[in-house]
C-alpha cells in the first residue's frame, strides 16, 4: 500500500468520523418543521378573522372552511400543545443529563417554551377557558421548577395578560407597549382587543380591527400560495407519476422513463479518485477546514458571526459557500485532470434538448414523494434532528436584499455545486462498482448525509434519488440543476411567506 493510499485511508476515517459525529450531534437540535407549522398556524388564525367584505356570506363560509377549517382556534391550540410537549421533553432530557445541547440551542429552546406558554394562554381565553389561561401564565410568573428560568420580559408579559383576564381585571402600567413588543400577530391582536375593551377606547378598537382585516386578507392570499399552489403541484405530480408508470408498463424499454437507461459511462478512474474528491474536496476541505479557518479568523478579530445583522449574515453564508465551491471544484479538477480529455457524456451541460421538461417533471414527481416521506419522518423524530441553519435565518428575515442573497446561495450556487459533485461526478463514478439503480440510491443517501442533519436524511435522500433519476435519464446536468433550483426556490418562497405572515 502506497503512502498516498495510507494518507487517504486515514483522511477517510477522519471524514467518516466527522460526518457521523455531526449527524449524532444534530440529533438533539430542534427541527425547523415544528416552527414552520406554527407560522402556518398563525396565518390560519389571522385568516380566521377575515370578514370578506364584498363577499357573499355563503361563498365566504365555503372559502373559510376549505382553506382554514371549521375550528381554527381549536386546531391551533392542539398544534401549540404538541410543539410545547416536544419542547418540554427536550428540556427534561437536558436537565436529566440524558442528552447534551449547545448553550445557544438550549437558550432558544427555553425561549420557545416561554413564548408557547404565553400564546397557549391566549388560545385558552379564546376557547372560553380563562381559568386554564391564568394557570398557564402563573407557571411563568411563579415557576414550580427552580431550574426553569423565566426572562423578565416574559414574566412581565404574563403578569399583564393575567391582569387582563382575571376577575376583577387589573390593568398594569405600560400594558400596551409591553403587549406590542412581546406579542406578535393574532396573539397581539387578541390581547389588545381585551385591553382596549377594558380601557373603553372605541377609536383604538376600530383602528385595530381595520388593521387586522387588512392582515387577515393578506393571510388568506398567503395561505393560498403556501397551501393551494403546492397542493396543485402535488396533484400534478401524482397524475404525472401515474401516467409515466402506465406508459412504462405499456411500452417497456421504449418508454420515456427508460430513456438512456442502457447507456453506460466510460469511467477512467477508480475508487481512490472518488474518495479523494469527496473526502478531501467535499468533507474535509468544505465541511471542516474552511469553516474552522473562518471561525478562527473571526475569533482572532473578536467577531461573532451570529451577532451579524441579517444582510451581513446572508453575505457571510454566501461567501462561505463560494469558498466551499472553490475548494471542492479545485480538488475535483486536480483529481480528474490526469484523465483529460474525458470520455463523452461527462459533466454535460447542453442548453438544447428537453432538459427543461425533465427538470420540471422531476420537480412535480418529487413533491408527493418527499411530502409523504417527510410526514413519516416527522413522526419518527418528534421535532428533533436538526435543520439546515440557513432555513431559520431565511424564515425570520424581512429584508429583501438578504433574501436575494439567500436566493443566490440556495437556488443558484447550491444547485450548481451539488449537482456537479453528486450527480455529475459521484453518481456515474459509482456505476463502475454498482448497478445504476444502486448508484442512484447510494449517491442520494450521501447527498442527504452531507447536509449534516439526521432528521433530514430520509426526505433529502428521496429528493436526491429523484435528482439522480432525472440526470441519468436526461444525461444533462442542466435538468437536475433546474429541478434542484426549483426545489430550493419553492422552499425559500414558502419560508418568506410564512415568516412575513405572523407579524
Amino acid at each position: 500500500m502506497t503512502l498516498k493510499r495510507w494518507i487517504l485511508a486515514i483522511l477517510t476515517v477522519v471524514a467518516v468520523s466527522f460526518l457521523s459525529l455531526s449527524l449524532l450531534d444534530s440529533w438533539t437540535q430542534p427541527q425547523i418543521q415544528s416552527r414552520l407549522e406554527l407560522y402556518q398556524t398563525n396565518l390560519l388564525l389571522h385568516a380566521s378573522q377575515w370578514q370578506g367584505q364584498g363577499t357573499q356570506e355563503e361563498s365566504l363560509m365555503t372559502l373559510k372552511e376549505n382553506l382554514i377549517g371549521k375550528t381554527p382556534v381549536e386546531e391551533a391550540y392542539k398544534q401549540y400543545q404538541q410543539v410545547q410537549d416536544s419542547a418540554e421533553k427536550s428540556l427534561a432530557k437536558v436537565q436529566a443529563n440524558e442528552t447534551s445541547i449547545a448553550p445557544d440551542s438550549l437558550k432558544q429552546l427555553q425561549q420557545l417554551n416561554q413564548d408557547l406558554q404565553l400564546q397557549i394562554g391566549i388560545l385558552q381565553t379564546q376557547l372560553e377557558q380563562p381559568d386554564k389561561a391564568l394557570k398557564t401564565w402563573k407557571d411563568l410568573i411563579e415557576p414550580q421548577d427552580r431550574e426553569f428560568l423565566v426572562s423578565p420580559a416574559e414574566k412581565m408579559t404574563a403578569q399583564v395578560l393575567t391582569g387582563l383576564w382575571k376577575t376583577p381585571a387589573r390593568l398594569l402600567p405600560d400594558a400596551e407597549p409591553i403587549l406590542q413588543k412581546q406579542l406578535d400577530g393574532w396573539f397581539r391582536y387578541q390581547a389588545l382587543v381585551k385591553l382596549y375593551t377594558l380601557q373603553q377606547r372605541p377609536e383604538a378598537l376600530v383602528a385595530l380591527e381595520t388593521q387586522e382585516q387588512q392582515r387577515a386578507e393578506q393571510a388568506v392570499v398567503k395561505l393560498i400560495i403556501v397551501s393551494a399552489i403546492p397542493g396543485m403541484g402535488l396533484v400534478i405530480g401524482l397524475l404525472l407519476a401515474i401516467v409515466l408508470g402506465i406508459q412504462t408498463l405499456l411500452k417497456g424499454k421504449s418508454s420515456i422513463l427508460a430513456t438512456n437507461m442502457d447507456v453506460a459511462w466510460l469511467i477512467p478512474w477508480n475508487g481512490e479518485t472518488i474518495l479523494q474528491v469527496f473526502v478531501v474536496g467535499f468533507a474535509l476541505l468544505g465541511q471542516l477546514f474552511i469553516p474552522l479557518t473562518l471561525r478562527a479568523i473571526f475569533q482572532e478579530l473578536n467577531i461573532q458571526p451570529s451577532s451579524f445583522e441579517i444582510r451581513t449574515q446572508a453575505v457571510y453564508i454566501l461567501i462561505t459557500y463560494l469558498l466551499l465551491m472553490i475548494g471542492g471544484f479545485s480538488v475535483l479538477y486536480v483529481s480528474i485532470k490526469p484523465y483529460f480529455p474525458l470520455p463523452e457524456g461527462w459533466f454535460t451541460l447542453n442548453f438544447k434538448g428537453n432538459w427543461f421538461l425533465w427538470g420540471l417533471g422531476g420537480y412535480f414527481v418529487a413533491l408527493p414523494l418527499v411530502i409523504l416521506v417527510s410526514l413519516i419522518n416527522q413522526k419518527l423524530w418528534d421535532g428533533q434532528g436538526g435543520s439546515n441553519p440557513l432555513l431559520p435565518i431565511a424564515l425570520e428575515s424581512r429584508d429583501s436584499v438578504a433574501l436575494t442573497i439567500f436566493f443566490i446561495t440556495a437556488s443558484i450556487a447550491a444547485p450548481i455545486f451539488e449537482e456537479i459533485m453528486f450527480r455529475g461526478f459521484l453518481l456515474p463514478s459509482l456505476t463502475r462498482y454498482l448497478p445504476l439503480g444502486s448508484a442512484i440510491i447510494l449517491s442520494g443517501f450521501l447527498f442527504a448525509a452531507a447536509h449534516l442533519n439526521i432528521s433530514e436524511v430520509l426526505p433529502l435522500m428521496t429528493l436526491g434519488i429523484v435528482l439522480g433519476f432525472v440526470y441519468t435519464r436526461s444525461r444533462n446536468l442542466l435538468a437536475s440543476m433546474f429541478m434542484h433550483g426549483l426545489w430550493n426556490s419553492g422552499t425559500l418562497l414558502s419560508l418568506y411567506i410564512l415568516g412575513s405572515g405572523g407579524s
